[in-house]
């Protein structure tokens, strides 16, 4: 579904579906298979919903800090609502809830958000490890087999090892660029990057695929998502630890400067 793809094929862009939702009095938007990732939509797409949802109401002033999900149950493509509501609004930190909703009404997801000022204190830089394999010697997404539909979506490039059914690895790193514009939804963008990496643990079976799927989701964001300025994220995941079914990972996403912007984690199912 991804070989052979077409750049300039026609779908609903991110940008586009953010957008609707901004303008929308009900707090609706709608999107297609085109984002699907099996029987559910991409967490990362429903995370930015539930991410520009709480941004509405608090709005631009105070940047988010933290993002928390738990995925209740798969987003089918169509149309979903959101709902959002302020649990607590400091000086300098405003906390937030949000749910999303399925066009049938059904809880698919429901979020946290910490939004915070910035204030004068004592700063202590993140060690420094960017040390990036170069897209250049990297497969890209267009010529990746047996990858879910929602990839079309963006530009990127699988780095040394950890591919689904490469061979057993606890690492994972690739490139990965919106297509769109999102210099508008600059939270998002990083949100939706958080999520792209599959399981590490998929990279063991390589035989057959594995059904796996997401359970709980957090995002730490370093700096200011309105300061970052390139397209281009480099993201290192590692699989720190599998049994029982579950699994957890860990990641850092870098800019292509080597600036590291944000922090994620996740603990996940498999069946294999």
């Amino acid at each position: 579904m991804i070989n052979g793809m077409n750049k300039d094929m026609t779908y609903d862009h991110m940008n586009s579906i953010l957008q609707n939702l901004e303008d929308s009095d009900e707090n609706t938007t709608k999107f297609s298979s085109r984002w699907s990732q099996g029987r559910a939509a991409f967490g990362g797409l429903v995370g930015a919903f539930a991410s520009l949802s709480m941004r509405k109401l608090i709005g631009q002033e105070k940047p988010i800090r933290s993002f928390m999900a738990s995925f209740v149950a798969p987003t089918p493509a169509g149309l979903v609502r959101t709902n959002a509501h302020i649990q607590r609004q400091g000086k300098n930190v405003t906390q937030c809830n949000s749910s999303v909703y399925s066009e049938d009404k059904n809880l698919c997801l429901q979020a946290m958000g910490v939004f915070g000022n910035a204030r004068q204190t004592l700063n202590v830089q993140p060690r420094n490890d960017f040390r990036p394999i170069s897209r250049d010697d990297g497969v890209p997404f267009s010529e990746a087999n047996r990858f879910p539909q929602f990839l079309e979506n963006y530009d990127g490039y699988w780095v040394g090892p950890g591919m689904p059914g490469s061979g057993a690895s606890e690492t994972l790193a690739m490139w990965v660029k919106h297509r769109c514009d999102m210099s508008k939804y600059p939270a998002e963008s990083i949100l939706a990057i958080a999520d792209m990496p599959p399981p590490v643990l998929l990279s063991h079976f390589t035989e057959r695929t594995v059904p796996a799927s997401s359970v709980t989701w957090s995002v730490e964001f370093l700096i200011e998502p309105n300061t970052i300025t390139h397209d281009w994220f480099y993201l290192e995941f590692k699989m720190d630890g599998a049994k029982d079914g579950y699994t957890q990972q860990s990641g850092r996403i870098y800019t292509e400067d080597g600036t590291l912007c944000a922090l994620t984690r996740q603990c996940m199912v498999y069946f294999g």
